[in-house]
């Protein structure tokens, strides 16, 4: 099996001299299929017995260190015993673990100059050793300080950062990796270190879960043998799930004596996934389709237009996001919900990733990120767009946390190597408060206004066509005394309090279902003040990006724009 894309890129860079620093992020948690040379011996382990037993097989010694477990060798103990560095016991609190890393290769580059005084060191003594330190959760070990004067935390990242360019360890063969989930959580010498190449580990993807399943035929037999041979399958199915996540699954399913079906492996995707991600994200289930969206024709025109485009892979004209604009209540998240069901690709909705820690929101974005980049083809819902995707000018009352989201999201959603694989779609009643440059072309190319209904008929349509869940008979044609009751500008999500308000009547009061609607609306008041509503109309007219969106009555009206 050929080494995954980010290992052979670590290789050039650092067999070229590009690069002998590396800080690993992402999917560093994560299980990976060990196999070397030999297949037969192939096994499940993780980054460091990856980087130990495959990536660094061939250096002479290779340390570890780690805030719980201190300073050790995971290989190459021979060699250190044969060197008789006299630099005491391997120390564990990270100052001292720093420095004796450092004194160490400075003697080795004294090893090469003058003769030691043992016979076994004299046998090193004017060679250039292969050496490789991993240091895990270097977020812990060298965190971004909050006090600008915290001199011990900055002077050992500026040893390890130096590492990385002064000429004396750039004559060594040394290799250093600094493993962390969140760059954002690194100290900023080293994660910004210019010097130090910055590599993602990626979720799986189909071609590295395609063998991993190939191996997991013969540990879970139970649990695969509907698979037996057809690791494509699953691979493709599952792509998204961490290799910890399937293995957990499986390992309870062998267990149960239980094998996966085919039919299981979407539901087992979302839950996989969801369970990754730590409540960042949910998927939509798709019990619905366009159908089920009352009015809006040519909104529903463009968005199967695009599904077409999609489905037959012709992305040029493909959107890279779509905004979704209008007052509260207009269905935008509704409308959603309904793509899902017609889009046949996984919708996902970013949920609440901001936190209060320093660096966490950051991290929870790169996660996200992650995740959505090893699902393929998928609807990334953003709700309430104007507060989660932050602000180009925060101020320092969040210790511009807000500047940054932005930055990320700007840079993501520009991501060309994202069309037609992720289409994102912003939700907002008030769209004036996004960054302009987030709603541009090239991030948000179709922005989709959503309006209430203008006049009585549509109005009680929308009522009657929402009664319908509740079994409610209301006639086809609407009865005059209720259209001369009827309120303007109804949106369906107050069109659907009328209809349980009728509902409620009908089952209390046993009346008939026209004559609860009309007891509704006899003094009805519109949940949404009537200012707020033409403000919020004027918003989504300005922002349609196409006028056919627009109905003629809404078309040109100055009173629902802000003066």
């Amino acid at each position: 099996m050929s080494n995954p894309p980010w290992s052979e890129e670590i290789r050039r860079l650092y067999l070229s001299g590009a690069a002998n620093q590396f800080v690993l992020h992402g999917n560093v948690n994560d299980r990976l299929l060990l196999t070397g040379e030999e297949e037969s011996k192939a096994r499940v382990g993780n980054l460091i017995d990856y980087l130990t037993e495959i990536q660094l097989q061939k250096f002479d010694l290779v340390f570890s260190y780690e805030l719980g477990g201190g300073l050790r060798v995971e290989s190459g103990q021979e060699f250190f015993e044969d060197l008789h560095f006299h630099g005491g016991e391997l120390p564990t609190d990270p100052p001292n673990a720093i420095g004796y890393l450092d004194q160490f290769l400075r003697y080795l580059i004294n090893l090469r100059a003058i003769e030691p005084a043992s016979e076994e060191a004299r046998r090193y003594a004017g060679r250039n050793h292969h050496v490789a330190i991993v240091i895990k959760a270097a977020e812990l070990i060298f965190p971004i300080s909050k006090q600008t004067r915290d001199y011990q935390l900055n002077s050992m990242a500026s040893v390890v950062r130096s590492w990385s360019h002064e000429s004396h360890y750039l004559e060594q063969n040394l290799a250093v990796f600094l493993v962390t989930e969140h760059l954002n959580d690194l100290n900023h010498l080293l994660s910004r270190n210019q010097r130090a190449a910055r590599v993602e580990i990626p979720m799986p993807g189909p071609a590295e879960l395609e063998p991993t399943f190939g191996y997991f035929e013969t540990v879970y037999p139970i649990a695969l043998q509907n698979f037996v041979g057809k690791p494509e399958l699953p691979a493709s199915r599952l792509a998204g799930a961490t290799v910890s996540s399937v293995e957990s699954l499986l390992r309870q399913k062998e267990f149960e004596k239980l094998s996966l079906a085919e039919n299981d492996l979407a539901d087992l995707k979302k839950s996989l996934v969801e369970q990754d991600s730590q409540g960042l994200i949910e998927f939509l289930e798709p019990t619905r389709t366009l159908d089920d969206v009352y009015g809006h024709d040519a909104v529903k025109s463009w968005m199967r237009q695009d599904i077409a485009l999609w489905r037959q892979n012709d992305l040029g004209a493909m959107p890279m996001g779509y905004l979704l604009c209008g007052p509260v209540g207009t269905g935008k998240t509704y409308l959603v919900e309904c793509l899902a069901g017609e889009a046949g690709v996984p919708v996902v909705k970013m949920k609440n990733f901001r936190d209060r820690w320093v660096g966490s929101t950051e991290g929870n974005l790169e996660k996200i990120f992650g995740l959505l980049h090893a699902l393929g083809r998928c609807v990334v819902f953003i709700d309430e767009a104007d507060q989660a995707l932050g602000s180009r000018d925060a101020g320092s009352g969040d210790s511009g946390v807000s500047g940054r989201v932005y930055s990320m999201m700007a840079k993501e959603m520009s991501n060309t190597a994202n069309r037609g694989r992720i289409l994102w779609i912003l939700a907002s009643s008030r769209p004036d408060l996004i960054e302009v440059d987030l709603k541009r072309p090239g991030r948000v190319d179709v922005k989709i206004p959503l309006f209430p209904a203008h006049e009585g008929e549509e109005s009680y349509r929308l009522i009657r066509a929402l009664g319908k869940k509740h079994d409610l008979d209301l006639p086809k044609e609407c009865p005059p005394e209720v259209l001369e009751l009827m309120p303007e500008l109804v949106t369906p999500g107050a069109a659907e309090s009328i209809a349980i308000k009728v509902y409620r009547l009908v089952r209390t009061k046993s009346v008939e279902s026209v004559e609860a609607l009309r007891d509704c609306l006899d003094e009805y008041q519109n949940p949404v003040p009537q200012d707020i509503m033409d403000f919020q109309i004027g918003l989504a007219v300005r922002e349609a990006s196409d006028l056919d969106f627009v109905p003629e009555v809404f078309r040109g009206h100055s009173k629902f724009v802000k003066p």
